[in-house]
């Protein structure tokens, strides 16, 4: 199974469709066999789903995501789990252990570096946990 963690300076990024890199673990057995970098070339929610399909990715790791990706990651059979931040290894850990802390209700409303909502500058969707 593959695993990939949207990732910034090894914590989970907190906007899946703005993400650069993801951290992609290889697991057999219930243990981690390989960890790769991967650049993610920042394409949207979309196209990023298709790049973690075509890698072999089944599941997902991420702080927030909007409806649309939720919809486009099930289109592509990835798993995903958001609401996700601290350290990837960790979460990937935790993940395999059945202990991973995450929210299934998140949201995002695409107020991400712009202001938005909460009116401040470079806010992270996923720090906020926005529902309906």
């Amino acid at each position: 199974m593959k695993i990939a963690v949207t990732y910034e300076n090894g914590k989970v990024f907190q906007h899946f469709g703005h993400t650069e890199w993801f951290k992609v673990y290889e697991v057999e057995n219930n243990k981690i066999t390989s960890v790769t970098l991967v650049s993610a070339k920042g394409s949207g929610h979309s196209a990023l789903a298709g790049f973690l399909k075509n890698m072999g990715v089944s599941v997902l790791i991420c702080g927030g995501l909007g409806d649309g990706a939720k919809t486009t990651l099930a289109e592509k059979d990835i798993q995903f789990f958001g609401g996700v931040e601290g350290n990837t290894d960790e979460a990937v850990l935790a993940f395999m252990a059945n202990k991973l802390d995450f929210d299934p209700e998140i949201k995002c409303n695409n107020v991400f570096y712009h202001g938005g909502e909460c009116g401040e500058q470079n806010h992270y969707c996923g720090h906020h946990h926005l529902r309906d």
